[in-house]
Order: structure tokens, then C-alpha cells, then sequence
């Protein structure tokens, strides 16, 4: 008899191969369970990854059931039986038993002979939603959607593309900002806006973006800034690359000589951060999602709107849009033209006229055009970037032109008049990057908790 009390100390599915045979604590929670005659299995699963539990059985028909020498010992034996026979998918528990090392084993080589179970938090015996439940039921029941493996391992992708995105930030001498998300006035204009009281007199917006505070930064000297933060947009969109909620990955950085620098910094910190991606998780994804992860290569080919419209139509594609822009089809002809001529991914789209572009956007004296871009990943936007507007009598003409209010705008103006350097930056989706890295069909698979018009909880 093994007082297994004395084994205290949890450790991880994934060190378990890597331990000797012997007493062992794991806790997590159950997935499966086979409650076989002679013997029972569980498989418990942590953040980790899934061990396989054994445990003979011991019923009450059992004509060697009290048989033995210790009575107590058989009756724990018995109660251990019915225990696991009872164990609902989904019930959290520690268990304490015998590590043993077996090849045969396919869940990782080991498995635990199960010594002692103390349940945590029991599930009830019926859940609620199952592999083939409608995504709208999945996310009603998002928490027990997340327990998959699948799952797991995207926001550990996440996790990785963030670090490194910070990692290459940090070390090209960049300061992380978080700027506020409530407002006095709009950042970009009066549309997609989420208005709220604010104490009484005052009404706030929530921010759609953190434009105005990395220019802000700009002017405060700071030279060089990033923040990865929820915005927030009032757009009744039902499509599946667009929330009402979602993070943005942002950069500002000044002495810039055009949008080229940075499209430049840009494509290097993808490189960085899809290098540690497929480093770190590339066999995992190749596994549960059935991709390679490409890391692209330098320099992202580079096409001027008005010439990928022209190559659209070439394709036999006429876009309908009225405003000169591309639409969802025509970004993906392009990338589709991208990738046969170029073998590549991403594809900037540049130059854009200054009606389909914010008032703060920087124009070329020769063309008229913005300096500005459009980052597209495997046909879908990812990212708008540009040099902005840093001298105040121009910045005012052209926020007039959008016929905006100047005293609406007169603290991010204000950034303007007592010096800043010429500047740029870009924001992009993380939700659109893990989407179209993963081959998913829509961003509320990669979104922890996704927000959207008819979503509010859980």
C-alpha cells in the first residue's frame, strides 16, 4: 500500500516522458472515458497535452472483492472503480499514481496507474455542445469549444507571433505604449463609432484605433512605438474577417523618407515572427491543421493600385467598386497573380487615392496619390500603413477637404503645432494574420472570446 499523500508536487503532461517510472501528481481534466470490465481508462488531458490513467477494476461481483488481507483497502479499491466509472467528460481532478514507461502506450509512451483521485470540480454528465455543433453553438459554449488541442495550440501561436513581434521591437530600440481606448473625440472621423455616457455631460467613444497617441508619441520624442491592444468598431458586418472588437498590432516611428520605411520594418517583423512560428509550433500545426508555415521572403513584392486594378481586369475580373479601391474578389486575384508570378504570399498594394484614404495621410506632390499601402496576406487585407501629414497647414486643409471639424480635432492637432518629426506607421489585424496562417475559415476561430453584432457574451 502506497501512501500517496506524499507525492505533493504536480508536474506537466509533457514532462512526464522525461521522468523516471515511479510516483507521479497530475492534475487536468477528462476527455475520455473506457469503463471496461476488467479494467478502467481515462484519458486526462492538461494545458499540456493528454496522459492515458489505468486503473483495475475492482467490482462489486467480484468474488475476490474483500477477499483480501485489508478490508479498508479493498473497499478503497471498490469506491476507486465506481469513482471513475462516474467521471462525467469535462470533470477537473488530480490524480497520484505509478508513472510507468511503455512504447506500446501510443498517448506519449506512458501512462499512470492510478493510485489516488481527488476530483476538483465534477462536469455534468451532459455537455453541451459536440464536434459537429454549429460555430454559433461553439462559441455560446466557447470555454468548453477551447479545451480541443486544436484550439490550445492557436493562441500558443499566438503567444509565440506576439513575442517575437515584441522581441524584434525591443530590440531595434522601440517603446511599447498603451494608449487609452476612451476618447473626447473620434480618431478617424464619426463613422463606426461606439458612443457611451461618460459621468453624466459627457459622452466618450471608444477608440477604433490608436492612431491619434502613436502620432502623439511622435511629437513627444519618443522616435519609435508599437502597442498590440483592442479597438473597437461600430460596423454591423456579418462577414467572416471583421469584429466589433479585435486587437490591433500597431507601429509608429519617425525621420521616415516615405511609406517604403515602413513597409520595410514591417516586412522584416513578419519574417521575425512567422520564423518563430513554424520554429516553435511548425510540426504541431503540420499535424492538427495540415499546413506548412511559409516564412516569406524579403523583399514582399510591391504594386501600385491603379496596376493591380489593371492586372485584375486582365484576369477577367471588372470590380464593381465605384471608389477606385479593390474588392474582397479582387484582392484575392491579385494574390493569386502574386503567387504565380512571384511565389509569394504577401503583396503590397500602394499609392492610393486620397478619397478611399484618412484625411492624415501624407499625398505625393507629383501624383496626387497617398503614401500609402495596403498589406495583403493570401488575398486578404492585414494591414493599411503610410507616411502621415506632419505639417499642421496641410494636415488642416486636408481634414477640411474630408469636411471634418477642425475644433473636433483640436487636441490631435495641437500634436502638430509645436513640432514633430516626419513620420509613418501602419496597424494590423492579429486576428486576419492567425486566420489565414491556419487555414481557418473565419476569425472567430482564432479569437478568444469574439465580439461581434449579435455577440455579446459570453
Amino acid at each position: 500500500h502506497v501512501d500517496w499523500s506524499i507525492v505533493s508536487e504536480r508536474v506537466l503532461v509533457n514532462q512526464l516522458k522525461s521522468l523516471p517510472a515511479g510516483p507521479v501528481e497530475v492534475s487536468g481534466w477528462v476527455e475520455t472515458v473506457r469503463d471496461q470490465k476488467k479494467v478502467q481508462f481515462v484519458v486526462l488531458r492538461d494545458e499540456t497535452g493528454a496522459v492515458q490513467l489505468v486503473n483495475p477494476a475492482t467490482r462489486p461481483s467480484d468474488p475476490s472483492t474483500g477477499s483480501g488481507t485489508d478490508p479498508e483497502q479493498d473497499a478503497a479499491a471498490l469506491a476507486l472503480t465506481e469513482t471513475i466509472g462516474g467521471l462525467a467528460t469535462g470533470t477537473f481532478l488530480t490524480v497520484r499514481g505509478e508513472l510507468k514507461h511503455d512504447e506500446r502506450v501510443k498517448l506519449g509512451g506512458v501512462e499512470i496507474k492510478v493510485g489516488e483521485l481527488v476530483i476538483a470540480a465534477a462536469a455534468n454528465p451532459e455537455t453541451p455542445i459536440a464536434a459537429d455543433s454549429s460555430p454559433d453553438k461553439r462559441m455560446d459554449w466557447r470555454f468548453i469549444d477551447l479545451r480541443q488541442r486544436r484550439n490550445n495550440l492557436i493562441f500558443r501561436i499566438q503567444t509565440t507571433l506576439e513575442h517575437a513581434m515584441r522581441t524584434y521591437w525591443v530590440e531595434h530600440d522601440y517603446v511599447e505604449i498603451h494608449s487609452p481606448k476612451l476618447m473626447s473625440t473620434p480618431a478617424e472621423g464619426n463613422a463606426e463609432l461606439f458612443a457611451l455616457e461618460y459621468f453624466g455631460d459627457q459622452t466618450a467613444y471608444l477608440a477604433q484605433s490608436p492612431q491619434h497617441f502613436k502620432q502623439m508619441a511622435q511629437a513627444a520624442g519618443f522616435g519609435k512605438v508599437f502597442e498590440i491592444g483592442d479597438v473597437f468598431r461600430a460596423d454591423p458586418s456579418f462577414t467572416s474577417r471583421h469584429a466589433t472588437e479585435f486587437t490591433s498590432v500597431d507601429a509608429e516611428l519617425s525621420w521616415i523618407d516615405s511609406y517604403e520605411d515602413v513597409a520595410a520594418m514591417q516586412e522584416e517583423l513578419l519574417v521575425a515572427a512567422f520564423t518563430a512560428v513554424k520554429e516553435k509550433h511548425g510540426d504541431e500545426i503540420k499535424e492538427l491543421f495540415d499546413i506548412d508555415v511559409v516564412v516569406p521572403t524579403l523583399p514582399f513584392p510591391r504594386i501600385p493600385l491603379a496596376e493591380a486594378r489593371e492586372i485584375v481586369k486582365a484576369r477577367g475580373y471588372d470590380i464593381p467598386r465605384t471608389d477606385g479601391d479593390l474588392d474582397p474578389e479582387g484582392e484575392r486575384q491579385i494574390a493569386a497573380h502574386v503567387a504565380e508570378t512571384f511565389g509569394h504570399q504577401f503583396v503590397f498594394i500602394t499609392d492610393y487615392h486620397p478619397e478611399i484614404r484618412p484625411f492624415y495621410h501624407m499625398r505625393n506632390p507629383e501624383t496626387g496619390l497617398t503614401n500609402s499601402y495596403d498589406l495583403l496576406f493570401q488575398g486578404t487585407e492585414i494591414t493599411t500603413g503610410a507616411q502621415r501629414e506632419h505639417r499642421i497647414d496641410v494636415l488642416e486643409a486636408q481634414a477640411l477637404e474630408k469636411g471634418l471639424s477642425l475644433e473636433g480635432l483640436e487636441h490631435y492637432l495641437d500634436f502638430f503645432r509645436y513640432g514633430i518629426p516626419p513620420h509613418g506607421g501602419f496597424g494590423m489585424g492579429l486576428a486576419r494574420v492567425l486566420t489565414l496562417m491556419l487555414g481557418q475559415d473565419s476569425i472567430r476561430e482564432v479569437t478568444f472570446l469574439f465580439r461581434g453584432p449579435t455577440r455579446l457574451a459570453p
